[in-house]
């Protein structure tokens, strides 16, 4: 069994219902203990699960998930939720999901978990990608973005 914490990617298109799953996902008992990764410009989509604790990069969710933006990079972000996690300034957690830009290309993100840097606790989980039942396959025929997300899941 890996002691490695394994980082899943959710991705899609825009208005695929990405935030509306995720939503979803952190209200599950059993991902309580989960750090979620916003690379979302702009508005942050979990705003109404938010409470006060924590800073301008980070916050923890009703749900006891953890919550925050990527600053940098991915790799950055993830070693300063080590750091953190290390000193107690943000409580455990067992998996991370990074949850992309509506227009993100996930290869970079694959990549930098298929080759982490040395020392990294982190490994590529999985990736699911969200597709709009009504508007997806027309997403697919026109916009590369999209079928990049679907065809990377």
């Amino acid at each position: 069994m890996s002691t490695s914490i394994p980082v899943s990617i959710l991705t899609g298109f825009l208005g695929s219902g990405k935030t509306t799953l995720l939503n979803r996902l952190v209200r599950a008992p059993g991902l309580k203990d989960t750090a979620i990764i916003v690379n979302e410009l702009g508005e942050v989509g979990l705003d109404h699960l938010l409470v006060a604790e924590g800073d301008e990069t980070v916050v923890l969710l009703d749900s006891g998930c953890l919550c925050c933006t990527i600053a940098n990079s991915l790799p950055e972000t993830l070693a300063d939720l080590s750091f953190r996690r290390a000193c107690g300034e943000v409580p455990a957690f067992v998996r991370v999901i990074v949850e992309t830009t509506g227009l993100a290309n996930p290869a970079p993100i694959v990549q930098a978990l298929m080759n982490p840097p040395s020392g990294s606790p982190y490994r590529l989980g999985g990736m699911i990608a969200t597709l709009d039942a009504l508007h997806g396959a027309a997403q697919l025929d026109s916009h590369p973005e999209a079928l990049r997300q679907a065809a990377m899941a």
